[in-house]
């Protein structure tokens, strides 16, 4: 062990090894790996080894194949058998709504390049895994590269492929404090003290511990989970083939072959969380307790689809811990406020996803970004608010007891929740508010009679018409928008300016003014769709999407400069809408001090309203006429009440963010998480047409090359679908004939147009106007039509008004 490295990564599971492996691989070999027992001691050891591409998230997704492409190759390179049985994968459904959800992530991974899946009825499952029941299933998905592997062995192919690219593993040595200092960090262990830039916490069921170390609180809790191995299996023994691992999603199981017998695992629906604080020190190849009364009901469904167990016993029960974030996904990235801390946690499927958080993270290091985008998994997708123990225990525990339930995309989920609240939540309530959330925050969906329930359903739901209504009274009359749900920061000091120039691809506004700018990483990539004010007193704010707050602080720290000073007002500051060709009427009822007719389209001033001191600027992604004014928290109560007067003789309703998604799409307006990611550049999604290209910025470089000699490959159109109760929502793939030329980026319905719109990134020789083409919704392929953008109101003659 040496006094100094460059990297230093805490644990020594698969995730640790693979961050190792990666490091090494891409040049940084000066990296070592410190396990406080041995390799594997933890999770590792006793992890089933399931590999299967299946995810909710495309680009989790994508990860897991890199993973599964991976496995091999170490082998290769590290001379150690990983023990890797390739058998193909099947994934069940057993009721109408999983299987046409099913279908449609079929054609999801078809979008993103996983092309080596295919359906198939009950009777191919059955004869592809002999001992499974066909009753009650519909159909499934197989898939080429699914299996399972040694997970002992694959942890040190990686760790001895790290190693022979000059990385160091030093087990039986516990880190003990850590300390940052100017250079970096000081990594206090049992065997002497280390100097280090980096150190990344792979520390599994003790990356609690791990980040308080560092003054860090992350939102992880380990949990029990079961699986058990048979005896042989006559069955099974008398087949000339391998079964396939399956996953039987109304069962809550999964199951693979192990030798001539059959481990079985389960999803829980009863959770049991273990050392929420983090596993005891002494801990690690350990197990509970089996706790068959807490999965009687999963037992016996899985009895019941592989009838062959009946007749075996049961050679070896593991119930072990695994850490979960409350979503599921990894915690991986660079910790705010922290530089030089690295997270790598909560990577509860270390063998799927392990060599891409791997990837991933090693990128991000050396080169600043990663390759893919990893938002899904950052450990800055979570704020403050994500510390609490009780949030944790109520979010982790809800997604792993729906690990194997189906979740609709209109569904709300209780964990967690309510959490943040306005001034005005309990007003809007007994209005008849539908509350679905953002980050932390409740947010209104839409405005409902009393006793309306939605309905969860892949299509439109029961709630379409409702929605319809308020986006017609935002088109002909007025609409207010709670708009709290939008991130704030102001930027001040003697360099404000100079430091927003360089951060921002657009032009600056000049004082009173509002501008859209495009804010690109230094590949050139998007890293905002944000709005910039100037309130011509020195202070400039820049809004932007209310769940990025952190990733966006993050970005604005990572480049902060002496005489500039950012400050997040989200908790500050709160705000409503008025959209709809009478919105200037009721502002201008409402004002105390102001002139809502000065105001220019993109204009802003300070204004009162009623009693109430707003900052006001003239625009709306409703695309009417519309204004925005954003307040004290505590006086947006006050504010509301006085605009619903002043709307009173307007007709003027409230609406929510449904309402809002359907008008931004009869616009053509994209928003983030959909049309804008750090995945894609401006030159794919049009957001160059906002570049000054004149100045000098973040991304420039990149930019130009793409401007000037890399055309994009894709290009961001609108389409009309003929869709038939369902609407294109993300993802699905787009084709010409049979031909595969893109992917939708998001989708609903013009509900004031009367059309079925999508948004979708495609081939470039193929977005002329009227191009035919078919897009996949809900499983099922339609006809579309490229459209021209913006198919209500294309000259924006509405929003000038």
């Amino acid at each position: 062990m040496k006094s100094h490295y460059r990297v230093v990564v805490i644990g020594g599971g698969v995730v640790g090894a693979s961050v190792l492996y990666h490091l090494a691989k891409m040049g940084w070999t000066d990296v070592a790996l410190v396990e406080r027992s041995v390799l594997t001691a933890g999770s590792s050891w006793h992890a089933a080894g399931g590999i299967h591409a299946l995810n909710a998230d495309p680009n989790i997704a994508q990860l897991q194949a890199y993973t599964i492409d991976l496995l091999s190759e170490i082998e290769k390179e590290s001379g150690q058998s990983i023990g890797l049985h390739m058998t193909g994968g099947l994934t069940m459904a057993g009721t109408p709504d999983r299987w046409e959800w099913l279908q449609s992530a079929y054609r999801t991974f078809q979008s993103i390049g996983i092309e080596d899946c295919r359906l198939v009825t009950v009777e191919e499952a059955v004869e592809l895994n002999p001992i499974m029941s066909g009753d009650g299933l519909l159909g499934g998905m197989w898939a080429d590269r699914e299996g399972y592997i040694d997970t002992t062995g694959t942890v040190h192919a990686y760790a001895g492929a790290a190693k022979k690219y000059g990385a160091e593993v030093i087990e039986h040595n516990r880190v003990l404090e850590l300390n940052q200092t100017l250079e970096g960090w000081e990594v206090v262990t049992e065997k002497g003290t280390i100097s280090c830039e980096h150190v990344v916490n792979a520390a599994g069921l003790w990356a609690k511990q791990v980040g308080r170390m560092a003054g860090i609180e992350l939102p992880v809790s380990p949990l029990k989970h079961h699986y058990f191995v048979t005896d042989t299996v006559p069955e099974l023994a008398d087949l000339d083939f391998e079964v396939p691992m399956t996953v039987d999603l109304e069962g809550f199981t999964y199951t693979r072959q192990d030798q001539n017998g059959l481990l079985l695992g389960i999803y829980e629906v009863n959770t049991e969380h273990w050392a929420m604080d983090g596993a005891p020190w002494d801990y690690g190849m350990e197990l509970f307790q089996e706790q068959t009364d807490r999965i009687e009901n999963e037992l016996m469904m899985g009895y019941g689809r592989y009838p062959a167990l009946e007749n075996v016993g049961i050679k070896t029960w593991v119930n072990g811990a695994f850490t979960f974030s409350p979503d599921g996904n990894p915690l991986v990235g660079p910790v705010p406020g922290k530089r030089g801390y690295w997270s790598a946690c909560a990577v509860m499927a270390g063998f799927l996803q392990g060599g891409g958080v791997g990837k991933s993270l090693a990128e991000w290091m050396i080169h600043g970004e990663p390759e893919a985008d990893v938002y899904g998994m950052d450990v800055a997708r979570y704020g403050v608010w994500a510390e609490n123990k009780q949030y944790i225990k109520e979010t982790t525990g809800q997604f792993y007891s729906r690990r194997f339930v189906m979740t609709y995309p209109n569904e709300q989920l209780p964990a967690g929740r309510p959490l943040k609240m306005t001034g005005i939540y309990s007003d809007q309530d007994a209005a008849g508010a539908v509350w679905g959330q953002s980050w932390d925050l409740e947010v209104p969906l839409y405005f409902a009679p009393e006793g309306f329930e939605e309905t969860p359903s892949l299509k439109r739901s029961n709630a379409h018409d409702i929605v319809g209504a308020e986006c017609r009274a935002v088109r002909e009359g007025v609409g207010l928008l709670d708009i709290t749900a939008f991130s704030r920061f102001e930027v001040t000091g003697p360099k404000a300016e100079s430091w927003l120039d360089k951060l921002m691809a657009s032009k600056l506004p000049t004082p009173g003014r509002a501008k859209l700018a495009p804010m690109l990483g230094h590949d050139g990539r998007l890293k905002g769709d944000l709005t910039v004010f100037n309130w011509g007193d020195g202070r400039y704010w820049i809004t932007g999407s209310y769940y990025l707050r952190t990733w966006h602080m993050r970005w604005f720290n990572d480049h902060m400069e002496d005489g500039v000073h950012v400050r997040d007002l989200g908790d500050e500051m709160a705000g409503l809408s008025l959209s709809g060709p009478k919105s200037r009427d009721v502002l201008q009822t409402a004002l105390t001090d102001g002139d809502a007719d000065s105001l220019r389209f993109m204009g802003c001033a300070q204004m009162d309203v009623g009693l109430v001191r707003c900052h006001v600027g003239r625009l709306s992604v409703a695309g009417e006429l519309g204004f925005e004014m954003h307040c004290r928290a505590g006086d947006l109560k006050a504010l509301r009440d006085t605009l619903l007067a002043a709307g009173a003789d307007h007709g003027i309703i409230e609406y929510g963010f449904n309402a809002l998604l359907s008008l931004r799409l009869e616009k053509s307006f994209g928003i983030w998480s959909a049309e804008f990611t750090q995945g894609y550049t401006p030159g794919q999604t049009g957001m160059d047409r906002w570049i000054d290209w004149s100045k000098d910025f973040i991304g420039k470089q990149a930019a130009v090359k793409e401007r000037d000699a890399n055309a994009p490959t894709k290009l961001l159109v609108t389409l009309e679908v003929d869709a038939d109760g369902a609407d294109a929502a993300g993802y699905e793939p787009v084709w010409a004939g049979d031909k595969k030329i893109g992917f939708v980026t998001s989708g609903g319905y013009g509900h004031t147009v009367g059309k079925s719109i999508a948004m979708a990134l495609i081939d470039p020789e193929h977005t002329s106007e009227g191009t035919a083409l078919s897009v996949h919704v809900v499983g099922v392929q339609r006809q579309a039509t490229v459209i021209p953008a913006s198919p209500y109101d294309p000259s924006g003659v509405a929003m000038r008004r």
